[in-house]
């Protein structure tokens, strides 16, 4: 790719390789934070939008994820000496003939903090008050009875009982779709705009990477008209200045299956840009 030039995403929706090629911890907090100073320049005067996070700790084992695919993660280490293997005598079990002469080296669970931004926007008038939560999904949240799903539930369980406006972005295929009374549209992505004045009823945008993402309305106090936010555009500026295409290799589908015309729309662009697909 020659330097100067700027390599735009191949899809015209949500580029599901950003996900396939651990890219997704830098795309969330750019997509955040693009939220936030979008809606902080749109909002009326008597609103404040600001950035906060919940924060837990999960132990890292052979069943989780890799750190890669987490925003925002700090591994926490106890002070003190490094631990020294020793040698021992292993237990003898049942039907067990095999002596270990040698100490086997094993890791152990490490402790690790998660932290996961999402936006609040405030009513400041006399009485400070919390109006609508906006939320991007992260892989943790989408991991079923995992820490991160319990934690991120609690607060959208609240949201959706009626606590402030709600707005929630999918973009992520992997994972489990938080719960809901009928079945989720056939879509790969979503984004939910509950309003605090007509829960339960939600109204879902289905999100593709084929066509546009949707534009949303972000609900503010019902005598404020909403504020529209053309997500794809802002998708498509932080694939292009963050460089995306410098780290994914699109001849690989990586963890992420392609669907349906997918594959097709691939091979096409790559005859327009010289751009090597999978074939």
């Amino acid at each position: 790719m020659n330097a100067d030039s700027v390599m735009k995403s191949p899809f015209p929706g949500m580029d599901p390789f950003i996900e396939a090629f651990d890219l997704w911890g830098d795309f969330h907090d750019k997509l955040i934070g693009d939220l936030e100073r979008e809606l902080s320049e749109r909002v009326p005067q008597r609103y404040v939008v600001r950035l906060n996070a919940r924060s837990y700790i999960t132990v890292d084992d052979k069943e989780q994820v890799e750190f890669s695919m987490l925003p925002d993660i700090g591994v926490k280490r106890r002070k003190g000496r490094k631990a020294k293997h020793k040698s021992q005598s292993p237990r003898s079990s049942p039907g067990a003939t095999l002596m270990l002469e040698n100490p086997v080296a094993m890791l152990s669970p490490l402790e690790v903090e998660q932290r996961e931004r999402f936006i609040e926007i405030y009513d400041i008038r006399s009485e400070r008050h919390l109006v609508t939560g906006i939320e991007v999904l992260s892989p943790s949240n989408k991991r079923y009875g995992s820490a991160g799903w319990d934690e991120y539930g609690r607060s959208r369980r609240a949201f959706l009982n009626g606590a402030a406006n709600f707005v929630e972005i999918d973009l992520l295929r992997g994972g489990r779709r938080m719960p809901m009374r009928e079945p989720w549209p056939e879509s790969p992505y979503y984004v939910l705009v509950s309003r605090k004045d007509e829960v339960p009823r939600c109204h879902v945008w289905p999100a593709h990477s084929l066509q546009a993402l949707p534009r949303i309305p972000i609900p503010l106090e019902k005598e404020d008209a909403d504020v529209e936010i053309d997500l794809q555009p802002m998708v498509d500026a932080i694939y292009e200045r963050a460089r995306y295409a410098v780290d994914i290799n699109y001849t690989s589908s990586g963890s992420v299956a392609l669907l349906k015309g997918e594959l097709e729309r691939l091979t096409e662009t790559s005859r327009r840009t010289g751009r090597k697909t999978n074939r």
